[in-house]
């Protein structure tokens, strides 16, 4: 039997996230945490509901799963909100660790699309103070002290900002999330990029599908070439389906990267 519990991190309505949480024998704990980031090209139109679906499944398989809310470009988000959500969606755990016995010292985040991207940078918070972007750390306020992620399943994640807007994805979804294209506020572009926060100190998955006709291969391919210079270089990992066979929890894709996330939960 699955318990769900929904709380909120702020006052907005899309600051919230849902606790799914398989039974644990009396007096037990959780051995860890999933953050499901949903994707939908940090707009508006998508929400948690594409999340519920593998935060529940995740549970069923005894993994505690934290489907994660935020503010998207059209609902208040964009840049810098629905950077500081992810990071204090993420940090909440540490308010609902003791109510309900989680164990914070493996926390993982699984991501799809935007939610990959969002994910993958949150997962290099602790270098975002490096970046020498003192204007952009002041906006975002990414304190290297919260709940720190120690791994991270990223699935068809766009997590090349520099390519995926010469690209043009999604019909400017880069320049829309960060409020101008990079040749008028490139620090934020940079701030923003996963490459940026390379090399990182945690296992990060590139997952991503063969037939992905909506974030290119490239954007996982060249994350993972990017960070082989590092201590813990990502893995690319490629599976058959379309984009959003990785969100299915009756897809051998998202099979793949639930046992991923086993493995990093382990």
């Amino acid at each position: 039997m699955v318990q769900r519990h929904r709380y909120g991190y702020g006052d907005d309505p899309s600051q919230w996230g849902e606790l799914f949480l398989p039974e644990v024998p009396g007096g037990g704990r959780h051995q860890g945490v999933v953050v499901v980031i949903h994707g939908g090209y940090w707009r508006s139109t998508y929400g948690a509901e594409l999340g519920e679906p593998i935060a529940l499944d995740l549970a069923s398989h005894g993994m505690a799963a934290w489907n994660l809310e935020y503010r998207r470009a059209g609902n208040g988000g964009g840049w810098p909100h629905t950077f500081q959500d992810v990071l204090a969606g993420i940090d909440k755990l540490r308010d609902l660790a003791g109510r309900h016995a989680l164990d914070l010292r493996k926390v993982v985040a699984l991501g799809h699309s935007a939610g990959g991207h969002l994910a993958v940078w949150a997962a290099g918070r602790d270098r975002l103070g490096r970046l020498g972007l003192e204007a952009e750390q002041r906006e975002v306020v990414a304190t290297a002290d919260g709940v720190r992620l120690t791994g991270v399943v990223s699935q068809s994640g766009v997590l090349n900002l520099a390519e995926a807007e010469r690209l043009n994805l999604s019909n400017g979804a880069v320049a829309n999330l960060l409020g101008g294209p990079s040749s008028d506020v490139p620090g934020r572009h940079r701030y923003a990029d996963p490459t940026a926060a390379l090399p990182l100190d945690v296992p990060v998955y590139a997952v991503h599908t063969t037939e992905d006709e909506d974030v290119p291969f490239g954007m996982s391919a060249t994350y993972v070439e990017a960070s082989r210079g590092g201590k813990v270089p990502a893995q690319l990992v490629t599976v058959p389906g379309d984009h959003f066979a990785l969100i299915n929890p009756d897809d051998a894709a998202y099979v793949k990267c639930r046992e991923l996330v086993e493995e990093l939960l382990a």
